[in-house]
């Protein structure tokens, strides 16, 4: 059973995702919250596996949470998908680099929302091709190149595949491109992560965008 706490300061949106959730096989609702104090408090309290966090919330915004939950190691477990009202949020990198798995824009379609609560929950990110390529161009320009720790391990193929997925595409897409399979996709993008300590996908692309390698 996948446990999820939702965090927002609008009433209809935790209304409204609790009432999807809700009717979901295999997830479970696990609490709300209205600002970020609550929302840091039902956090570490409930330690939920997923959590949907508004990033402008009262009291305490999404990124502080963010931030207090993510160096919480009795949290290490949670998964937390950001919440905003427009797709390109000036927070979203900052938030995607202090290891939100994603982000999530508060119109997306239900499927969307549900598909989301199984992928973070498994391990994965969020970012879709579509999500990744608008983030990267409105961030990307911005962000000064920066070492990365441990990027030295990483085999041509594994820079390369690293490229690609801070490109904005799939595994499938990727697979097509170097024409070997997507599971061999997977396991180089498994292997980078793994040296690079990234926490899910989402964290690679923001070493790739640091590191200068889109």
């Amino acid at each position: 059973m996948i446990r999820v706490v939702v965090a927002d300061d609008q009433p209809l949106v935790r209304m409204g995702l609790r009432t999807l959730i809700e009717t979901e096989d295999g997830v479970q609702f696990a609490g709300e919250a209205a600002d970020g104090r609550e929302a840091l408090s039902l956090i570490q309290s409930v330690k939920p596996d997923v959590v949907f966090l508004d990033i402008r919330m009262p009291l305490m915004d999404g990124l502080e949470v963010l931030r207090r939950v993510s160096a919480d190691a009795a949290c290490a477990d949670v998964r937390i998908v950001m919440l905003t009202t427009f797709d390109l949020d000036e927070y979203v990198f900052e938030a995607l680099r202090t290891g939100a798995s994603g982000f999530l824009v508060k119109d997306s379609d239900p499927t969307d929302l549900l598909r989301a609560v199984h992928v973070v929950a498994d391990g994965g990110s969020l970012l879709s091709p579509s999500v990744t390529r608008r983030v990267i161009d409105r961030f990307a320009s911005g962000a000064s190149a920066r070492p990365v720790p441990h990027l030295d391990k990483l085999t041509e193929r594994e820079r390369e595949i690293m490229r690609h997925v801070a490109s904005g595409a799939s595994n499938d897409e990727i697979a097509a491109v170097l024409v070997i399979s997507p599971a061999t996709v997977r396991t180089h993008v498994s292997r980078a992560m793994v040296k690079l300590g990234a926490r899910d996908r989402a964290q690679l692309v923001v070493f790739a965008v640091q590191s200068g390698l889109t």
